[in-house]
């Protein structure tokens, strides 16, 4: 890629420079294509706020089946399909449905995100990021997102499912695997050990869900075995299986990318810290704008059902849509000045970045009140927040997520 490109086409979207910083072409596609065909792929990339919005909407146009659309080619697909038959096959629950399979299968978790189920952990997560802060808070530096936003969030589902905090290091090597699936940026070799970790993946959790079968309990896994599709057939293992997948990068990954982000935004602009210091009562707008710039899924996709139009621009039927959330959080036409971090902001919260429409985040509810949590209890016990001199701060190149590889803080203790 050019370093001082003339055109929307010198960008390549998949070259890990662009995944890794994509805001200056995301700045162009909104100004000058908001609906594009890339040269490159032939992705049609859909990215101001008007247009991304009209097609999270029209689910009957732009369909969720895009399952050929995500994953990487640098394996040998004989090796892959070899290693996936050991594990249960791949099925469309949520994420990857239509109505009405997807409303179906939806319904069936839903329950498990009511304001009132999430309101009732809130004790339970605020301990947990007092024990965690606890752990580091003497040492005046801590490596944030493996001693702090991993743990916590990754805890959180982990404890919602009903599986033992013990087994959490394993959990945090499958969803390293499910991302590096998702992302299809990895490597052959790293391609071949996400489907190894993958199917590891599933036959624990089969083996959990067996267990809840013979003595339910109260969480989502019981939740699943006792769920019935339309009242009549229960989940089958396949299914279940995809919907706790989902839920563990979903109720995880992102959130704890979205804690790190905001901590950088803070430190980075010391008004805006003082402001919430001042108001704590700032925090939950100030969550909204930290989501809206940080935007940990930075893109989805979808494929257009028939011939029809984004716009002025013509869609055939079949074209993969690239619809890019991180670009119509920034889309000037709908947040003035939209680089600006801006704790006040008055309509921050109607950002994109948990989707719209039927496949609305199923977890914002609980990643809002993890986020409201964690910088709260953070932003009241450590002080003179920095980071750590000397270091790099990376983003991960993926198609879909965007995080900060870890770093480290350094404050005082309040």
């Amino acid at each position: 890629m050019s370093t001082d490109p003339v055109s929307l086409a010198d960008f390549n979207p998949f070259d890990p420079a662009v995944l890794s910083s994509p805001i200056e072409f995301n700045r162009r596609l909104v100004n000058e294509a908001p609906v594009y065909r890339d040269p490159h792929t032939k992705l049609v990339l859909v990215s101001s706020y008007e247009r991304v919005l009209d097609a999270l909407k029209r689910h009957e146009d732009f369909s969720n089946r895009f399952g050929e659309a995500m994953g990487g080619r640098s394996a040998p697909r004989e090796e892959l399909t070899q290693i996936m038959k050991e594990g249960y096959p791949t099925v469309n629950t949520m994420l990857t449905a239509d109505p009405p399979e997807h409303k179906r299968f939806r319904s069936l978790v839903n329950k498990a995100f009511t304001p009132r189920r999430v309101d009732r952990i809130e004790g339970e997560i605020q301990k947990l990021a007092d024990e965690l802060i606890d752990a580091f808070i003497g040492e005046g530096r801590c490596r944030v997102i493996s001693q702090f936003c991993v743990p916590l969030t990754l805890t959180v589902i982990a404890d919602q499912l009903g599986v033992p905090r013990s087994d959490l290091p394993q959990f945090r090597r499958w969803t390293e695997g499910f991302v590096a699936q998702l992302g299809g940026m990895a490597s052959g070799d790293a391609e071949i050990e996400a489907a190894r970790l993958i199917v590891e993946y599933q036959h624990y959790f089969a083996e959990r869900l067996a267990e809840a079968r013979s003595a339910p309990r109260d969480d989502i896994i019981s939740d699943l075995v006792r769920a019935r599709i339309e009242g009549e057939r229960p989940l089958d293992t396949s299914e279940s299986l995809s919907i706790i997948q989902q839920l563990l990068v979903a109720g995880h990954e992102t959130t704890a990318s979205a804690i790190a982000a905001g901590l950088v935004l803070l430190i980075e602009h010391p008004d805006q810290m003082a402001l919430v210091r001042e108001d704590p009562s700032l925090i939950p707008n100030m969550i909204e704008e930290v989501t809206r710039l940080a935007t940990p899924t930075q893109n989805m996709w979808r494929v257009a059902t028939r011939d029809c139009k984004l716009g002025d621009f013509e869609v055939s039927k079949g074209d993969f849509i690239f619809v890019r959330y991180a670009a119509a959080n920034r889309d000037p036409a709908h947040f003035p000045d939209p680089d600006r971090f801006d704790v006040r902001r008055e309509n921050a919260s109607e950002h994109l970045a948990y989707g719209h429409g039927i496949h609305f985040c199923i977890g914002a509810m609980l990643a809002r009140k993890e986020m409201l949590i964690a910088f709260r209890t953070l932003l009241s016990r450590l002080d003179d927040l920095q980071l750590a001199p000397n270091q790099t701060l990376t983003h991960k190149p993926n198609m879909l997520l965007r995080g900060l590889s870890d770093f480290e803080l350094e404050f005082r203790a309040r």
